[in-house]
């Protein structure tokens, strides 16, 4: 589900909302019904049960919602008084934004049609762009498996992943993550 992904000059910015187990969805009908902008990335999963087997969708990220908001607003508030809103992610000092390009890449990696699946975060590696192809303009991660190259599309605060199999030819470096940036971001995200 997603609710109105518009440019990011608008004075909002994207937040990780910690959600209740299993309250996901229930926050995302609330958050629409409220007129919150939102974004709850689903994947389709086949359950079998003794008697019938039934394809659902369930959060890509269990225990998160993403929301639009301008904290210094009323929709802070709002948020917060949703049933199934346990707080905001962030740390001492208050929630720590998302990058909107982190969201798109999300939404990207998923509208691709590619196969894909949710991994954590990894702690070092190297930054690379897409360049061509359905998924060009993604940056993620590179990390090499057995069976090929995999793009880690991440979103940092929430420290989780979607890893989508790329060609090599298909991407170009962005830059080194190096331990000092690493423990950096490990440093606020523990504060």
């Amino acid at each position: 589900m997603i609710e109105d992904l518009e440019s990011p000059d608008d004075g909002d910015r994207w937040y990780a909302v910690w959600t209740r187990s299993r309250q996901e969805k229930a926050v995302s009908s609330t958050l629409s019904g409220l007129g919150i902008r939102h974004y709850l990335p689903l994947k389709p999963e086949l359950r079998i049960w003794s008697d019938r087997k039934q394809k659902i969708e369930v959060p890509l990220f269990s225990g998160y919602v993403f929301v639009r908001v301008n904290l210094f607003g009323e929709c802070r508030l709002q948020v917060l008084r949703v049933p199934g809103v346990v707080s905001f992610v962030g740390n001492k000092a208050g929630p720590l934004p998302i990058p909107y390009r982190q969201i798109e890449d999300i939404r990207t990696v998923l509208a691709s049609g590619f196969k894909y699946s949710a991994q954590p975060c990894p702690k070092v590696g190297e930054r690379v762009r897409v360049v061509r192809g359905a998924l060009a303009g993604v940056e993620g991660t590179m990390v090499r498996t057995d069976s090929g190259s995999r793009l880690l599309v991440s979103i940092d605060m929430v420290r989780q992943s979607l890893a989508v199999s790329v060609s090599v030819e298909d991407i170009e470096r962005v830059s080194l993550v190096t331990n000092s940036v690493l423990k950096d971001v490990q440093a606020v995200a523990m504060a």
